[in-house]
């Protein structure tokens, strides 16, 4: 028999004869993909303006409405050093697009006087004060609008014409 032949065999069995399931590995792999990150609102101040996105969970209707008004809008959030920050009571909290860990989005309700189960959006100046607040669901060309008429803003776009 061939050597290789011979170290496989052994391996071979060590593998197939594994406690470890399949399953078990899957989940393990997917635990290790997500990675949960904290986010700080402080450390977004002078570089980031922020949206905040509150609801009870992404089945929300609102919720949703909210989302599909956003999404096709992602120009206009990088144009804006928007950051995008939705917080959902059901342990699904994300800063564009990254999950957050638990602590960082109660953090967030807590500071801003949000319950679990209520709706709100809130954007946040680079300055780390609230520029508006709606219960209800908001145009993106309404956020973009109070953002553009804000004088930290207007001396952006002048700097960008310059360059």
């Amino acid at each position: 028999m061939n050597n290789s032949v011979l170290i496989a065999l052994p391996l071979l069995a060590c593998i197939i004869l594994s406690p470890v399931s399949k399953a078990d590995t899957v989940q393990s792999s997917i635990n290790h993909a997500i990675k949960m990150s904290s986010f700080n609102l402080s450390s977004q101040k002078w570089k980031n303006r922020v949206l905040l996105v509150f609801a009870a969970s992404a089945d929300n209707h609102i919720y949703q409405q909210q989302m599909q008004l956003l999404q096709k809008h992602n120009n206009g959030f990088a144009d804006r050093d928007l950051v995008l920050v939705q917080v959902l009571a059901t342990n699904e909290s994300y800063a564009n697009r990254q999950l957050i860990d638990e602590s960082s989005a109660a953090k967030l309700r807590d500071s801003f006087g949000i319950d679990k189960e209520n709706f709100r959006v809130i954007l946040v100046g680079k300055d780390g004060g609230v520029k508006r607040s709606d219960a209800t669901p908001v145009q993106p060309t309404a956020i973009f609008e109070e953002i553009d008429a804000m004088p930290m803003r207007q001396q952006e776009m002048q700097e960008r014409r310059r360059k």
